[in-house]
């Protein structure tokens, strides 16, 4: 069981996990040792809420394929196991991130008094350029 937050959880089954070797420089160990991670999680038929996927898959993430998988590659670190743990955390991300609902703004007013010493100010802003135009002698 995966937990992503205290009402959201996935399966272990909804999540694959695939090792497949890492890309860049390694040395020696780089053509042997498959410790990169490729995680598929198909949206559409995970666990999830309606309001959830629907969340999920209308997001504009290019790793979110037309068929409605995410595809998530982890090659960060040199361990397996590392990297496994790294795409599962990116995966709780993600879902929360979309999954978030932000709280919607209360209009507000300025109070009166607010109002006033914004217009004082004004006027004696006023004042002092009216202060600096020509003397009449």
């Amino acid at each position: 069981m995966i937990f992503i937050t205290n009402n959201i959880s996935l399966n272990d089954y909804e999540v694959e996990i695939h090792a497949i070797r890492a890309q860049g420089a390694g040395g020696q160990n780089v053509n042997k040792v498959s410790s990169a991670i490729h995680l598929r999680f198909d949206i559409s038929a995970s666990s999830l809420s309606a309001t959830n996927k629907q969340r999920l898959l209308a997001s504009k993430d290019s790793r979110i394929t037309k068929d409605g998988v995410l595809i998530l590659k982890a090659q960060q670190f040199r361990t397996q196991e590392r990297n496994k743990i790294d795409a599962l955390e990116r995966l709780k991300q993600f879902i929360v991130a979309a999954t978030h609902i932000e709280k919607r703004r209360k209009p507000t007013k300025p109070s009166n008094n607010a109002r006033r010493k914004r217009m004082d100010s004004k006027t004696q802003r006023g004042r002092t350029k009216v202060l600096r135009g020509k003397v009449d002698i």
